[in-house]
């Protein structure tokens, strides 16, 4: 029975490239697996065939034999002898194998040494009010793992031997196959470093990493709030075998403020008049981040009463907030019996038919409360 051509079989042209040759075999040896064909000895020859076909055009010279004789090349006796019975040496089924059950389960496999980049690092910095509004720039010491300068990271005391790891061979991870299957762990030799070192590092002791505090200078920029993150690259603790470091993570808390409270970009506080101002209006003083400025009270206003001054809360991201002032007229306190008087004076003038005129809310509640007793009484009776 003739052979089907190989180009044909993988489904490709003559003029495929290795990634096309790679692509189709990967494609059709996952269709036609044993371990998902359960048995079925038809589909067993077509996953040998395609092998065989994957085998000889992933070879260059191979090919270029199978192009010019075709399957002739490979039959006993044929073009270089020795027939096709040898194995499968020209193609690494391994590589192939570890690929297609990496991309299954979330990622290639290949054993080659991996750079592992540093941890990222946290550090909480708490900031007042006022740093986080205008910014500032703050000095900090974190705990970290720098590269040990005694060996510049290698591990390996100077003068001393660094060879590759002859368990896998620098790869850092060894591979283990069983029929189909294969499987990756940490090489148990070097521990994934990929090299054997003849004498560690006195200080290090092979690990190419050593704890240490780092003084640290971070730039706050202006606005930032709480749970604002500002990430510094290559702060965080090094990467093993000179791998690149980690990143670090700065995470901003705002101090509270005795005076405002912040949402967003505006600012809140309560301001605080007396019985007279608020009766008769006046101008005060308010606090600001920016310093003091004025704001008038027109008479008769009441504790509760909000104020807002534009653009004097945050600015941040271009856009600046509002300061909201909360208006709380104070009973006065620590009276002389002078003053006394005179507010029992005014307490008496104010009363009577006046009531209604001089205190609405009062006299309204007052009301309010002789309706609800005499309708009390009437359902008494």
């Amino acid at each position: 029975m003739a052979k089907q051509d190989y180009y044909e079989l993988l489904g490709i042209s003559k003029g495929a490239d290795e990634k096309e040759i790679k692509r189709a075999y990967k494609k059709l040896a996952m269709k036609y697996h044993p371990d998902r064909t359960q048995g079925d000895k038809e589909k067993e020859e077509k996953f040998k065939t395609i092998q065989e076909a994957y085998e000889i055009l992933s070879d260059k010279e191979k090919r270029a034999a199978y192009d010019q004789y075709g399957h002739a090349a490979f039959e006993q006796g044929g073009f270089g002898g020795g027939g096709f019975g040898g194995g499968f040496g020209g193609a690494d089924f391994g590589d192939i194998f570890g690929d297609m059950f990496g991309d299954i389960f979330g990622g290639g496999s290949r054993s080659r040494q991996r750079v592992v980049r540093g941890e990222d690092l946290r550090y909480d910095l708490e900031i007042s009010l006022e740093e986080a509004v205008k910014g500032t720039t703050k000095d900090i010491q974190i705990n970290t793992l720098a590269h040990c300068d005694s060996c510049d990271g290698t591990g390996a005391e100077k003068g001393s031997k660094v060879e590759t790891c002859p368990t896998c061979h620098g790869a850092g991870r060894v591979r283990r196959q069983q029929g189909f299957f294969v499987s990756e762990t940490l090489c148990p030799t070097c521990h994934g470093s990929g090299k054997k070192i003849e004498k560690p590092c006195h200080v290090c002791h092979g690990e190419g990493r050593v704890h240490k505090k780092e003084n640290l200078s971070v730039k706050i920029p202006a606005g930032v709030d709480t749970g604002n993150q500002l990430r510094l690259a290559g702060k965080g603790a090094a990467g093993e075998n000179g791998a690149p470091a980690g990143d670090l993570y700065v995470v901003i808390h705002v101090k509270e403020h005795h005076i405002f409270e912040r949402d967003g970009n505006n600012l809140y506080c309560e301001v605080p008049i007396s019985f007279a101002t608020a009766a008769l209006g006046g101008e005060i003083e308010v606090p600001t981040l920016d310093g003091r400025v004025k704001l008038k009270i027109p008479a008769e206003t009441q504790t509760g009463k909000l104020f807002r001054m534009r653009g004097k809360g945050v600015n941040a991201r271009g856009y600046a907030g509002d300061l909201i002032c909360r208006i709380v007229v104070e009973t006065p306190v620590n009276l002389n019996s002078k003053q006394k008087e005179l507010l029992k004076e005014l307490e008496e003038s104010l009363q009577g038919k006046g009531l209604s005129k001089h205190s609405p809310k009062s006299s309204g509640f007052l009301d309010g409360v002789k309706k609800f007793f005499d309708n009390l009484g009437k359902s008494d009776k």
